[in-house]
């Protein structure tokens, strides 16, 4: 990846401001501006000593002689410290009042519902655990988990966790080609699975997924089946085992493994736009306090909390912010198989309110959607025990932000609009709720311990409200700590863009008041008659207009301008497609930007190609507005009819 340069003009007017209430302000873990303002000074005058002291949080089996060993771009965190995952997540708890808490209350998509406490899930756990060392499974070991979003995903990453393996999560949605890559590229020794998934009232079909991948992944020996939905599956003697008749046998003793503070507790693969998926490696000890310390502070977490995190286990944001950091903290975890809209689209509205969440966290796309679908469904449920809400997965535009304040926070809960990466491993840019004044679409300041920063090229800060690169100056513990088996291409996509720091593929620019605004993909802006535009600002400006629900912008090729503008837009309920309103939207974008950002073409379109995380894939759309065949791997793509009826489609 390249840059050609790092000045990306900023036209996004946001003045809104949104300071916390003085209640919530005053029971919060920072309380204020200048607490967060001098709790960062402190942080950034010693970073080694600050998460030193973080880390006493943990529970360590030995202690650490070194807090940070660092030789760019490889960091070593907590070097000779011991610890387990499992452990922290579970153990810990069950010497107090936590013991008969719940962890995790589920709810499948069918109605069907569980409630596991920490006794009960630590007792899965170990049994789990022991039936994966009957397996021949141990300490280092690479395990592919594959299924849907119930307990037995969770218990199967934290029973991994206990005895020293490591797991590989592959999100249930993807196909069997996509099982097969990721099972090579680990070199899986087994593979964890269920009968099937529910999807829209649909069956997934998991096991035989998982069939046609293990034609072509020769490493796996192993494949343990939870029967979810009752299907009949084939099951190959020898290779496949159900997971109730070895749990049967297996004891619930099943002391956690000390493991290295760098030890490999996971493989993530993310699903590149092109080329072959990378498989980031997160180890124990830096990512397991980047979880815990991000979800305590950045979710002002309490002990009362009833805490929903809307993200697969198949994503980063599952594994941090469902499983290890929430347990990690003793949270109860409300966790959801199914789809936002079945069997109606005020699902998510109904969850709240059947057991009382108070804080909620989902991406700007599903809230896109909540907005298309009208706000009748939000106003059927009683949404009063919301204290807080959370954005993640990409920049949220303005609109859906105030939408999201006003009709599911009440105008009352504060929102955290959170930037982080799977490489990341935990937040590093966001609000601390009670602390400090948020801007609509603003993920606005780093968090104590993360030195982020706006750049051009050679690492130089570039002045308030200019568009150039996020990096981060400094290591942090949760850090990727290489791509799996291709070090190389680690140190070239990360460590070597910008001299000296973590350079996050961003576009970014500061405001006068030190708030980082997310720009977007480097990659996604737009080369304007010598301007280069961020696409999520001409977005934004699209969903202001009242009858956007979304858009996604891109560029396509023009003889005199170098790039054109092309826009694809779905509409809320109730608007027509019309030539006119094409018209009205082209002036609205200049009236919002200025005339450098008249859109050349403007196509209405039902529903956005999107992966199966809720990343529009931009990748495509420029394809299209570029009349080409579309090149790289499209097998995250998760409906691809829209693909195809945008071809079909002429402007």
């Amino acid at each position: 990846m390249t840059t050609t340069s790092s000045h990306i003009t900023s036209v996004l007017k946001e003045t809104r401001s949104f300071p916390p209430t003085a209640e919530f302000s005053a029971s919060a873990h920072v309380k204020s501006l200048a607490d967060y303002e001098a709790l960062y000074a402190q942080a950034a005058a010693d970073i080694p000593g600050f998460w030193a002291e973080e880390a006493k949080r943990l529970d360590w089996f030995s202690p650490w002689h070194t807090v940070l060993q660092w030789e760019e771009p490889h960091s070593k965190w907590f070097v000779g410290g011991t610890l387990n995952a499992s452990h922290n997540c579970l153990d810990r708890h069950l010497s107090g009042p936590r013991k008969n808490k719940a962890a995790f209350i589920w709810e499948g998509e069918p109605g069907d519902t569980r409630v596991l406490t920490y006794a009960m899930l630590h007792r899965e756990v170990c049994k789990f655990a022991n039936v994966l060392k009957s397996q021949g499974i141990g300490k280092g070991d690479r395990v592919t988990i594959y299924m849907p979003l119930v307990p037995e995903l969770a218990i199967a990453m934290l029973a991994c966790a206990r005895i020293g393996a490591t797991h590989s999560v592959v999100f249930g949605g993807f196909s069997a080609e996509a099982v097969a890559d990721r099972n090579n590229d680990a070199q899986a020794k087994a593979i964890i699975t269920a009968d099937a998934g529910w999807r829209r009232g649909k069956l997934v079909p998991l096991k035989a997924n998982v069939d046609q991948a293990l034609e072509k992944s020769p490493s796996v020996q192993t494949c343990i089946v939870f029967d979810r939905c009752h299907q009949p599956v084939p099951m190959k003697p020898g290779r496949d085992k159900w997971w109730h008749e070895l749990m049967n046998d297996a004891s619930a003793n099943c002391p956690a493994e000390p493991v290295d503070s760098e030890h490999p507790l996971f493989v993530l693969y993310t699903s590149g736009s092109t080329g072959k998926p990378k498989g980031v490696l997160h180890t124990t000890g830096g990512y397991l306090l980047g979880a815990s310390y991000t979800h305590r502070l950045v979710f002002d977490h309490k002990e009362e909390d009833v805490y929903w995190c809307t993200a697969d286990c198949g994503w980063i944001t599952g594994h941090t912010y469902v499983v290890y950091g929430p347990l990690c903290n003793g949270a109860t975890v409300v966790m959801y198989e199914g789809a936002p809209n079945h069997p109606k689209e005020d699902r998510f509205w109904e969850i709240i309110a059947k057991y009382g969440v108070t804080t909620f966290y989902t991406a700007p796309t599903a809230i896109r959607a909540f907005v298309k679908w009208g706000d009748d469904h939000p106003k059927r449920h009683d949404l009063s025990s919301l204290r807080l809400l959370g954005t993640v997965g990409e920049p949220i535009n303005p609109e859906a932000w105030m939408w999201y304040h006003s009709v599911i926070g009440g105008e009352r809960c504060p929102i955290v609009d959170t930037w982080w990466q799977t490489e990341t491993g935990a937040i590093m840019i966001s609000p601390l709720p009670g602390a400090t004044p948020t801007k609509p679409g603003c993920a606005t300041r780093p968090l104590p311990g993360i030195l982020a920063e706006v750049v051009d090229r050679e690492g130089n800060s570039v002045p308030a409200n200019s568009g150039g690169l996020l990096v981060v100056r400094h290591p942090w513990p949760s850090m990727m700590r290489t791509i799996y088996g291709d070090d190389e291409r680690y140190k070239n996509t990360y460590w070597s863009q910008v001299p000296g720091c973590y350079f996050t593929a961003d576009g970014a620019r500061k405001d006068g008041d030190g708030y980082i605004w997310i720009m977007g993909r480097v990659d996604d802006v737009l080369n304007v008659a010598g301007h280069r535009l961020s696409t999520m600002e001409v977005e934004s400006a699209l969903v202001h207009h009242p009858a956007v629900a979304e858009a996604a912008v891109v560029g396509q090729p023009d003889e005199i301008k170098g790039e054109g503008i092309a826009c694809f837009v779905t509409l809320k309920s109730g608007h027509a497609p019309t030539d006119a309103l094409k018209q009205q939207l082209r002036e609205h974008v200049v009236k919002e930007i200025g005339a450098i950002a008249r859109p050349d073409s403007v196509r209405f379109t039902e529903a956005l190609p999107k992966t199966r995380s809720g990343k529009i894939m931009r990748r495509l759309l420029r394809d299209i507005a570029a009349g080409r065949e579309s090149a790289g791997d499209t097998t995250t793509l998760e409906d691809f009819n829209v693909l195809a009826k945008l071809r079909q489609e002429d402007e």
